[in-house]
C-alpha cells in the first residue's frame, strides 16, 4: 500500500520560510495531480495547493490566501512533491498533508501522519 510521508515543518516566526517534502514511502506511482492539504487548531481540514503532472510543467492552483506566498512543485524523477513557504503568518500554522487528490479530496482517507508548521514570533 502507497503511504505519502510529509517532512520539512518546523517553528518558525512570522516572515519566515519553509520548504515541505512529499514523497511515497512504499513504491511510486505516478498520480497525475498532487496537493497540498492543512488542518489549523480548531478548524478543518482545507486544500492549500495542488498541481497537475499532465501537462509539460504542470499546472498549479492556490487557495486565495497564499497566493503569491507559496510555490507548489514537483520532481518527476523521485515523484517527490514540494511546497515552498514564504512569508509565512500565524494563520498559516497546522498540520499539512499532501496526497495524490486535488478536486476529489474529500472522499480520500488514506492521509499520512503529516508535518507540523507553527509560524509564533
Amino acid at each position: 500500500q502507497v503511504q505519502f510521508v510529509e517532512s520539512g515543518g518546523g517553528l518558525v516566526q512570522p516572515g519566515g520560510s519553509l520548504r515541505l517534502s512529499c514523497a511515497a514511502s512504499l513504491f511510486t506511482v505516478d498520480h497525475g495531480v498532487y496537493g497540498w492539504f492543512r488542518k489549523a487548531p480548531g478548524k478543518e481540514r482545507e486544500k492549500v495547493s495542488c498541481i497537475s503532472t499532465m501537462v509539460s510543467d504542470g499546472e498549479t492552483w492556490y487557495r486565495d490566501d497564499v497566493k503569491g506566498r507559496f510555490g507548489i512543485s514537483r520532481d518527476k524523477v523521485t515523484n517527490t512533491v514540494f511546497l515552498q513557504l514564504n512569508k509565512l503568518k500565524p494563520e498559516d500554522t497546522g498540520v499539512y498533508y499532501c496526497a495524490p487528490r486535488c478536486s476529489s479530496w474529500r472522499s480520500y482517507d488514506q492521509w499520512g501522519q503529516g508535518t507540523q508548521v507553527t509560524v509564533s514570533s
